[in-house]
């Protein structure tokens, strides 16, 4: 992780300054804990923790692959690798960026998730669209509201050594023309 990214190259941010308390031995983070704390509600050293198969992981993304930030007006895609690194399962939602809460889009859930058995591409990839309309039948798609903005956050229960060596990398969420 390098500048509070998870990947170089990439623009999933990394929420924690290092430890579940948001604390040092000099100062606090009362910033990153207040904001993260709107998003999460709460914290615990599982999502903190640097060990294979254990915790938790939150790489969150206010922006595309170009650094516009994300619109319900737009059609964007996220394209996930093979092997997505999670030993539990894993889970992308999107949020309202005003409350914090799950994006009320009309879908029963503003997310998709393993236990969901998203449809795989053949490689075994899995493509996840974000947008106002449906991208047709046999898509992964999760609605966003026209004239609000919204965030991700990709969870990943019990990150594998895939997540840590950064051998598996997600992709930026793409704008869709």
């Amino acid at each position: 992780m390098t500048n509070g990214l998870w990947f170089p190259g990439r623009h999933w941010i990394n929420g924690f300054p290092g430890n579940a308390t948001f604390t040092s031995d000099s100062f606090d983070y009362i910033n990153a804990r207040t904001a993260f704390f709107t998003i999460a509600y709460s914290t615990s050293p599982g999502m903190a923790v640097n060990m294979e198969n254990i915790g938790a992981k939150y790489p969150a993304a206010y922006v595309d692959a170009d650094g516009n930030f994300l619109l319900g007006s737009q059609a964007y895609v996220l394209h996930l690798p093979a092997d997505i690194p999670a030993a539990i399962f894993w889970s992308v939602t999107v949020y309202d960026p005003i409350t914090g809460s799950g994006l009320d889009n009309g879908q029963p859930f503003p997310s998709l998730n393993t236990m969901d058995k998203p449809i795989q591409n053949s490689d075994g990839s899995t493509d996840i669209y974000f947008g106002p309309k449906s991208p047709g039948a046999g898509k992964n798609w999760i609605a966003t509201i026209p004239n609000k903005g919204w965030f991700t956050l990709f969870r990943l229960y019990g990150p594998t050594k895939a997540f840590f060596d950064q051998s598996w990398k997600p992709d930026d969420i793409k704008r869709v023309n």
